[in-house]
């Protein structure tokens, strides 16, 4: 049975202290293959038994319930990090901005949080294989009295749209790609955002549906204006998200996407894990699709 433990740490830059471990992670970047410390991040963390992983607190991906963590990503990473035999997990939840500073400056080992696979991520940390495949949604006030649909709708709105965006998240790229928005009052969480919204600062806020959905599920006060695929210069911009290691870490990398592949070629395995949180067979990556065809930003051929 594998443990967990967490840390949470609310971050002003990167100046974080981490609560109850030993140092801020298992391993530093030196210790990364190649690096001077010697063995590879893999075998220290089977020796030391114990690998950290950064969150971001944005369900159902990765978050704390009553101080345990939870989610889909974490029930994945519980599953390959066990029969990679790293028994113990560690938590620190964090601010989406410095979920990769964090990890290459060796504050843990590994990010948790769903992130989406983008080509400027990929220029500074190394990703998984794909693992959730994912739409985009807009939380709004109930009864959608914007009459809003996606971005689209919003940014053509002329600026009587005041729109909350994730800082670093994948909608705060697609508005910029689209050419920017004026009115935009910027968050660090999932749950701000839609504090945002319910408060009247915002007239709605871009996530991923499935999060939005999961979040507004048992609030009266906000409903999401359902799933759409993005467009950007008439290509449909697909969306998966893995988990992040850093660019050293070729060992870790290639035994985490062996176990990974295991969960991902079986429908039901994967299910399994993530359903529970929400997800569905829609949510399973295809056969054919590439980290590295997500990391040159080339879509056309996975149209």
């Amino acid at each position: 049975m594998i443990r967990r433990s967490i840390t949470t740490a609310g971050l002003a830059g990167l100046g974080i202290v981490a609560l109850g471990l030993a140092g801020c992670t298992s391993t530093a970047p030196e210790n990364s293959e190649g690096g001077e410390g010697g063995g590879s991040t893999l075998d220290t963390l089977r020796e030391e038994g114990t690998i950290t992983l950064a969150i971001n607190g944005e369900q159902p991906y990765s978050w704390l319930d009553a101080d345990e963590p939870t989610g889909a990503t974490i029930a994945i990473h519980e599953q390959i990090f066990s029969n990679l035999g790293i028994d113990n997990i560690e938590v620190e939840q964090v601010d989406w901005d410095s979920l990769i500073p964090g990890l290459n400056a060796g504050r843990w080992d590994a990010v948790s949080a769903g992130m989406s696979i983008t080509p400027e991520r990929c220029e500074e940390a190394a990703f998984s294989d794909p693992e959730i495949m994912y739409t985009t949604t807009l939380a709004v006030p109930a009864g959608n009295p914007k009459g809003l649909s996606d971005l689209d709708s919003a940014l053509d709105s002329g600026g009587d749209v005041t729109l909350a965006l994730q800082t670093g998240a994948i909608e705060d790229g697609y508005v910029e790609q689209l050419g920017g928005y004026d009115n935009i009052v910027p968050v660090d969480s999932a749950q701000n955002g839609l504090e945002t919204v319910e408060t009247g600062r915002a007239d709605a806020f871009a996530l991923t549906a499935v999060s939005l959905d999961w979040m507004t599920e048992d609030n009266d006060a906000l409903e999401t204006t359902g799933p759409f695929v993005q467009e950007i210069d008439g290509i449909k911009q697909i969306g998966s998200g893995a988990t992040v290691f850093r660019p050293g870490d070729t060992e870790l990398l290639d035994a985490y996407n062996e176990e990974l592949a295991k969960i991902t070629s079986d429908e039901q395995a994967y299910l399994d894990l993530v359903e529970p949180f929400g997800f569905s067979a829609e949510n399973l990556p295809p056969a054919d699709l590439t980290t590295e065809q997500l990391c040159s930003g080339d879509l056309e051929d996975v149209q």
